[in-house]
């Protein structure tokens, strides 16, 4: 008897993304095979992103069109995942007949139920009733020898832009002993890189004891070096730190350890000391050059991602170039630039001095055009240069061609670099000459093919996942791009 199909879309996040690979794992623990072409499938799911209004957009719209293979494909039953169905659980459920069940944020395991046959409509619950285990049934979808680790849940900051503690609950550290099983685990199925995320990642391990009456609390730092120090792992690269000041062992792990990468994704909103206020970020500008300044002095050969947000209620021209020459004098570089987004439920929605589109788009483009210019001579000042690339697999241009990323280069939203020469396979790493560069992307020589070595066999059911065949996730991002992970 064949197995029973499931298709999966994935909107949003990486966050978000591990949460569909627990769904996929728990589908094929039920005995349901992934298929590729949602006209295929018997069970369809949709993990919705609720963060923006575009991403809600897009969420509607990936239902719909899933909505439509109910009525011409095999899709006997859909389902609705995620933050979108947190967010408005009765307004989704009245407006959409076509959906046959709901899920929240947290619950990811229900689907279980669901694929049992003997599930409610409405399984939204409380969002802060779970957290990952490396327990968990979970299947990988990213490519390479790359994967996401979930190092927490929620979030207890109150910036006045975002409604993530509404949707996804206060901040819920995992167990340093349950990140290193998984950590693990993944280094036994063939991943050579863990990117720890979680909201806000810096805040690791404040919200409990995470050890026993009476030890101490556990730290971010103490989490990636236990990370960085499983075998088989060969980059622990770190998302989503707040400006804050980091302690000395972190930074010192990001200077001197030989695989945390030295790479910093700090989104900093803003650089203008009014706008921090309003955003409430709890510190100004100054705090932001020294930390920059810290990290720049300290970490050789930093990568320093970050995000800032134009358009917010009350950015004066001012203010806005301001922010400009921030950037000028930080020369990130990775920028990426958001558009505000007016939520009903946030507390910037109250606020006074609505910036009309047209000029939010305006400074979105400005800005976005100053930080090219600054990556292309980031890129430029690269050639000649010898680095160590992760390769993850076929050219999204050309199938012919190979793809990877060197440590400052994070999966999905930084630039690939396309390989020429020699012979190698996803999941390997390899030395390469960068002979060519563009604004975000580069192009280098495979070298010292002799000295590289095999890609390691992974082994349980997970390795055989990540080694063999990789679900080829359709995953929607909130600037509207799509991308099959294969």
């Amino acid at each position: 008897m064949s197995s029973r199909k499931v298709h999966f879309v994935s909107l949003g996040c990486p966050k978000n993304r591990v949460d569909s690979e627990v769904m996929l794992g728990v589908a094929r623990a039920a005995g349901y095979a992934h298929v590729d072409d949602a006209a295929d499938a018997e069970v369809i799911v949709v993990n919705t992103c609720g963060f923006i209004g575009e991403a809600k957009k897009e969420s509607i719209d990936a239902i719909f069109e899933m909505a439509h293979h109910k009525e011409h494909g095999s899709c006997k039953r859909l389902v609705v995942a995620g933050c979108l169905s947190q967010r408005h659980p009765e307004e989704l459920a009245r407006e959409m007949p076509e959906v046959d069940h709901f899920l929240g944020s947290s619950d990811m395991l229900k689907l279980g139920q669901v694929l049992a046959g003997d599930a409610e409509r409405m399984l939204v619950g409380n969002p802060a009733e779970w957290l990952i285990r490396s327990a968990d049934p979970r299947t990988l979808s990213t490519p390479g020898g790359s994967a996401y680790v979930k190092i927490a849940e929620g979030c207890n900051r109150t910036c006045s832009f975002c409604v993530i503690p509404d949707l996804r609950g206060a901040q819920r550290s995992r167990p340093i002993a349950d990140v290193v099983r998984e950590v693990e685990q993944l280094a036994a199925a063939g991943v050579r890189e863990i990117n720890l995320i979680s909201q806000d990642t810096i805040a690791y391990g404040r919200d409990a004891a995470g050890r026993g009456p009476g030890e101490a609390r556990s730290t971010l730092a103490e989490l990636v070096q236990r990370v960085a120090d499983v075998p088989g792992v060969r980059w622990a690269r770190i998302f989503y730190l707040y400006p804050e000041t980091m302690t000395d062992d972190l930074v010192e792990l990001l200077a001197g350890h030989p695989r945390v990468v030295p790479y910093v994704d700090m989104p900093l909103q803003h650089a203008a000391d009014a706008m921090l206020r309003r955003m409430r970020r709890g510190h100004g500008g100054e705090r932001l050059r020294r930390v920059v300044s810290t990290l720049r002095e300290r970490v050789p050969d930093l990568t320093f991602r970050t995000a800032f947000i134009v358009g917010h209620p009350g950015e004066t021209d001012a203010e806005f170039e301001e922010l400009c020459d921030f950037v000028r004098w930080a020369e990130f570089e990775r920028v990426g630039v958001f558009r505000y987004s007016d939520e009903e439920t946030s507390r910037s929605h109250a606020l006074e001095g609505k910036v009309p589109a047209r000029t939010a788009a305006s400074r979105y483009r400005r800005l976005m055009a100053l930080q090219r210019r600054i990556s292309h001579k980031k890129s430029a000042a690269m050639i000649g240069r010898e680095l160590e690339v992760l390769v993850e697999g076929t050219s999204d241009e050309h199938e012919y061609v190979l793809m990877g990323r060197h440590a400052g280069q994070a999966p999905e939203i930084d630039g690939q670099v396309y390989l020429s020469g020699g012979e190698v396979r996803p999941g390997e790493m390899c030395r390469v000459r960068i002979t060519q560069a563009s604004d975000y992307d580069l192009v280098g020589e495979v070298l010292d093919e002799d000295e590289r070595g095999a890609a390691p066999q992974p082994a349980g059911d997970l390795g055989a996942v990540a080694a063999k065949r990789r679900v080829a996730l359709r995953v929607l991002q909130t600037d509207g791009r799509e991308r099959q992970q294969n």
